[in-house]
């Protein structure tokens, strides 16, 4: 019987009926996961979320999901969240490999079966998690379609700092320091070392407050800068998908013309190649399309219930 897990879902604001429970990844790594049903839905949306992210950040989303008829169930990855974290400085966010997150990936799906959450499933993939959600479609996941919001295909810095970040974090790598914070970040989370004004993730100051209001309530939640190791991880994983064609799976990714912390140029090439994919580019967004304005906010649901029904009838058919 899965064992359940603290939820947070009055700070969360999703539909009633959430739960989360505890699952162990194949490598014994404890990772928390969770749903929230919905009533005669028509499938189930996974959410891969991103870097620093966790259940709770979703929990309005959830809540526009539900009113296009889905399900959604989320996780928090290995390293981030209330799932076990790798560092005893549990602010800063480490991985071993990336590789390390499809073993979050099999344990995610196992659990979405075990909680009979309605299909057809579709993965949604955050920043990090739209890395995550690329490789695990190439990989072949059970799902009818796969959708992105900036995803990280490649991460946004200038060319002499990427040639640095490289060789930094190759050698800290081979000198037993890759657990270090990576230089110029911090360890406090973004929202609360970061005020609105300037920010890189939302032009929506409401979404903003929001997202702080939680790791304010509940500190374990939060999570600061990236380890130097997750990096160099990062960087050799998006080196790795660009050279791998798109599958012939159903695609829809947001894009806000205020990008600043993944590569727009890299999701504008993919997208460009994908066989069934389609790039929506949003004026006025920034890194999170899914916690912009309401005016942002609902064309994405719009667009989203639109491409669940264009791949409901490739399912039916």
């Amino acid at each position: 019987m899965t064992q359940m897990a603290p939820f947070f879902n009055d700070l969360a604001r999703g539909p009633d009926g959430g739960a989360a429970h505890w699952v162990t990844a194949s490598d014994g790594v404890r990772l928390r996961m969770a749903h929230w049903p919905h009533a005669g839905a028509k499938g189930t949306m996974l959410l891969f979320n991103g870097r620093t992210e966790y259940i709770e950040k979703y929990g309005i989303t959830a809540r526009e999901l539900a009113e296009i008829g889905l399900a959604t169930a989320t996780l928090d990855w290995r390293g981030q969240g209330l799932s076990d974290r790798a560092l005893d400085d549990r602010l800063v966010g480490h991985v071993g490999q990336f590789s390390d997150f499809q073993k979050d990936v099999a344990a995610f799906l196992d659990y979405a079966a075990r909680m009979n959450l309605p299909k057809p499933w579709y993965i949604l993939g955050h920043s990090m998690g739209g890395c995550i959600a690329l490789r695990t479609v190439l990989n072949g996941a059970p799902i009818s379609g796969v959708l992105f919001t900036a995803p990280m295909w490649g991460i946004q810095m200038p060319g002499v700092l990427r040639t640095v970040a490289w060789t930094v974090t190759w050698t800290a790598d081979k000198v037993a320091l890759g657990h270090l914070l990576t230089p110029s970040t911090s360890r406090r989370p973004y929202t609360e070392a970061a005020p609105f004004l300037g920010n890189a993730l939302t032009t929506d100051r409401d979404m903003y407050a929001y997202m702080r209001s939680q790791t304010d309530a509940q500190p374990d939640l939060g999570l600061g800068g990236p380890s130097l190791n997750w990096l160099n991880q990062a960087l050799r994983e998006t080196l790795a998908l660009a050279s791998i064609p798109s599958p012939d799976v159903p695609a829809l990714c947001f894009l806000g013309d205020l990008e600043s912390i993944v590569d727009p140029q890299e999701i504008k090439r993919r997208m460009g190649a994908w066989p069934k994919g389609k790039l929506i580019e949003i004026e006025n967004a920034q890194h999170e399309v899914l916690m912009e304005t309401p005016d942002i906010r609902r064309r994405a649901k719009s667009e989203i219930a639109a491409f669940v029904e264009r791949t409901k009838e490739n399912v039916d058919a």
